[in-house]
């Protein structure tokens, strides 16, 4: 969890919590701003995982929830996530506001693409790499298991890694098998936009913003998709010299 570590000791400044919403597909925490993460619920019954201070996270500063995002339990991690995504403070001057599928789609355009995690512009983007590998914890009959990820990725030249990653603590393992040379991509709302991230062999981040607080809350809390998700907007970042 080295990158993890690096995000955590890069944040300076601690704000108090003002909200924590755990929706179905996304986690919000709002401090000093407002941050996003995938919810990774435990696959548990009801009433055996738990939420450490469930009820009383808004007493938390949002640097200790940023810890949680440590945590051996996916669904507190991802708490963790959104909350260092709360106090991040971006330089939108080098940022180019853009969606991660445009720019996927065309870098990788006749290349070979992996991507890890199902996203919904999978067949435009087949139409574009000359060869994509989908690589998911529960794949279907096209896609390819976690496990595989050690055998493609070394074989491609554009790699795309959900943000998710980060919360269930295997983006350092990715990483570390990407093919030396290949162009990688952070993609998705966890994603945080930090050139932290850049020392760790990324190249590119695109993650979101939130510009609308108040519908942020409001369709996560009622169960939005990405694409019913309001109050956002989409920005990508680029290592120096891609």
């Amino acid at each position: 969890m080295e990158i993890l570590t690096a995000l955590l000791n890069s944040i300076k400044n601690d704000a108090p919590v003002r909200s924590v919403l755990i929706g179905l597909h996304w986690t919000v925490v709002c401090s000093r701003g407002c941050g996003m993460a995938a919810t990774l619920a435990p696959h548990e019954s009801h009433g055996h995982a738990r939420v450490r201070e469930a009820g009383r996270l808004q007493r938390s500063s949002a640097r200790e929830l940023a810890e949680y995002a440590l945590s051996g339990d996916t669904l507190e991690a991802s708490i963790g996530v959104a909350a260092i995504n709360s106090l991040l403070e971006v330089d939108e001057s080098n940022a180019e506001e853009i969606n991660a599928s445009r720019v996927l789609i065309e870098r990788g355009r006749g290349r070979k693409v992996a991507l890890v995690g199902r996203f919904h512009f999978i067949p435009e983007l087949r139409c574009s790499a000359s060869h994509l590998w989908v690589i998911e914890q529960h794949a279907l009959p096209e896609e390819h298991p976690a496990d595989a990820a050690w055998e493609i990725l070394p074989q491609a030249e554009i790699i795309a890694i959900t943000g998710s990653a980060l919360a269930n603590h295997t983006l350092d393992g990715l990483l570390a098998t990407c093919r030396p040379g290949s162009t990688v991509m952070l993609l998705g709302p966890s994603t945080p936009l930090s050139p932290i991230l850049f020392d760790f062999g990324l190249d590119i981040l695109s993650g979101t913003r939130v510009v609308d607080e108040a519908a942020v809350l409001r369709t996560v809390g009622q169960g939005a998709s990405f694409r019913q998700v309001e109050g956002v907007k989409l920005l990508t970042i680029a290592r120096q010299g891609m």
